[in-house]
């Protein structure tokens, strides 16, 4: 197991924030818009976005609590501190279980993607190896070694998407978001049933606070991961709205690379940016998929009392197998909801529990 308590192996507040950030904004980055939208068949998804980012930072901030109660151990230790061994390892062994399906997800929308607009033809195993060993490599160094990657990955991440969006301005329509609430907040309530997947990841507090070296400003990390995550995710879906309408937006499957293909630049050097916004998206998606397989072997090895390491072997073709699980583009978006509800069960209904009991127990800080 990685090594948490020397001064070198501790997160700066900078690592923790890009983390969180690059934890959260994941393969829905590119197919938001479109899932909204097509649930409200409105141009106000965008408020559904705000609404679920403005919940999610509440929930986040009860299980920074709970973790700040417990400052040197992750979710997997000081739950059974909490509930008793039996229970909290059962509970345990279920967060594992969503964090396989997380990363087994993350692992096939990469292959999807990669496979229809890079690699035509590639196998799809050769795909998924390049990124399982490279994430096995990094995810041995530890929450450290992941931090100081994503601390790199993050400002390229920005800078690219502000730059995709500032040229897309020069095709957006303000029309197409008109008229405001025309169909009153129904349809805003209802596009909120897709929103859980984009915020699954902001949960990432309950295993690394205790890397962190200033723990106590963890609320602030979510406040600022979170405003930066639902700033991007709004300005997205705005964007690729007003571009191509709400009819629009339906018919294509990744719309924000649809947007990308659409900008010509005759002044940069790349004319068309898909090319480099897949590679910056390649980067996004490993690095939550490296965040999702990190905590998925974190839980195996604190609970089983087994070898980090080994768990991060063992879990390498069980989470390529269970990627393989859905057929087509359709079934890996119902598992993605899937695990969004999942998430929104583990992350949102069980830290107030365990904070109160905590609290009656008098268990932590």
């Amino acid at each position: 197991m990685p090594i948490r308590k020397a001064k070198a192996s501790r997160l700066t507040t900078i690592q923790a924030t890009a983390i969180f950030v690059c934890f959260v904004m994941g393969a829905e980055m590119i197919t938001l818009s479109r899932q909204t939208v097509d649930l409200a068949h409105t141009a106000d998804v965008w408020l559904s976005i705000i609404l679920s980012g403005g919940i999610t930072f509440l929930i986040t901030c009860i299980g920074v609590k709970l973790s700040q109660r417990f400052p040197s151990a992750s979710l997997y230790e000081f739950i059974q501190q909490i509930i008793g061994k039996p229970l909290g390892k059962g509970l345990g062994l279920l967060i594992v279980i969503y964090y396989v399906g997380m990363g087994s997800f993350e692992l096939r929308s990469i292959n999807e993607v990669t496979a229809f607009f890079l690699l035509e033809g590639t196998p799809i195993w050769a795909l998924s190896s390049l990124l399982l060993w490279t994430s096995l490599y990094l995810c041995l160094e530890g929450i450290y070694g992941i931090g100081k990657v994503v601390q790199v990955v993050f400002p390229i991440i920005i800078l690219v998407f502000i730059l995709i969006c500032f040229l897309g301005v020069n095709l957006f329509e303000l029309d197409n978001l008109r008229p405001v609430l025309s169909e009153g907040f129904p349809p805003v309530l209802n596009a909120m049933k897709r929103t859980p997947m984009a915020f699954a990841g902001s949960e990432c507090f309950l295993f690394i606070l205790c890397q962190m070296e200033k723990p106590q400003k963890a609320t602030k990390v979510v406040g600022i991961g979170l405003g930066i995550a639902v700033l991007f995710y709004t300005v997205s879906t705005l964007i690729c709205i007003g571009v191509f309408s709400v009819e629009g937006v339906i018919t294509r499957t990744w719309p924000f690379f649809d947007l990308v293909r659409s900008v010509e630049v005759d002044y940069l050097l790349l004319e068309r940016l898909e090319s480099l916004l897949f590679s910056i998206w390649i980067l996004q998606v490993f690095s939550t998929f490296t965040m999702a397989y990190y905590c998925a072997a974190l839980g195996i090895s604190q609970i089983l009392k087994v070898s980090y390491a080994k768990t991060l072997f063992f879990l390498l073709p069980l989470i390529y197998i269970v990627s393989h699980i859905p057929k087509n583009s359709n079934d890996t978006a119902a598992f993605a909801m899937i695990i969004g509800y999942t998430a929104f069960l583990l992350f949102a209904v069980i830290p107030p529990i365990l904070l109160l009991v905590s609290y009656w127990r008098r268990t932590g800080a």
